[in-house]
């Protein structure tokens, strides 16, 4: 019992975290979320607050703060609805840190010169998925694959 309080309250895991009021102050949004891992500046001038899950959890939270420090919403970000929001062709790296936070794991495709980023996650809700989005040598997604977390899968085990 003890061991279990310990690992919940000391790896200040996100999804037990007390979520603050809308519009609560930025002091309060850390006092209650605790201290970001990242932050990341949004397009309308306020912040985006990253608690990261990544590299080994399926998880990632990106808290929003606006322009007056004002508390705005914490969300898990990593599932397939918010994938879905990704426009091929037009999203850029910036806001995919800035909507996914920083990934889980970064490689090269040689083929097309992409550089890729993999952000581990349940798709669904129920299965053990890596969604890996391509980048051009300009840094906007051009594809985004998902497929199977090799953690999870027996066929990526060594025998």
């Amino acid at each position: 019992m003890l061991c279990a309080a310990l690992l919940l309250g000391g790896c200040g895991a996100p999804f037990l975290r007390q979520v603050p009021a809308v519009g609560e102050p930025l002091p309060a949004v850390e006092a209650k979320l605790g201290r970001s891992d990242a932050v990341y500046p949004a397009p309308d001038g306020g912040r985006i607050l990253e608690y990261r899950g990544q590299p080994m959890g399926q998880f990632q939270y990106m808290a929003r703060v606006d322009a007056d420090g004002r508390f705005v919403s914490y969300e898990q970000v990593l599932t397939s609805e918010k994938f879905a929001t990704v426009r091929i062709g037009k999203t850029d790296k910036d806001e995919i840190v800035r909507t996914f936070g920083r990934p889980a794991e970064f490689s090269r495709v040689a083929f097309h010169d992409y550089e890729v980023w993999s952000y581990r996650y349940k798709e669904a809700g129920v299965w053990n998925s890596m969604m890996h989005v391509h980048f051009d040598q300009k840094g906007v997604v051009q594809q985004m694959i998902n497929g199977p977390d090799p953690r999870y899968d027996d066929r990526f085990r060594l025998r």
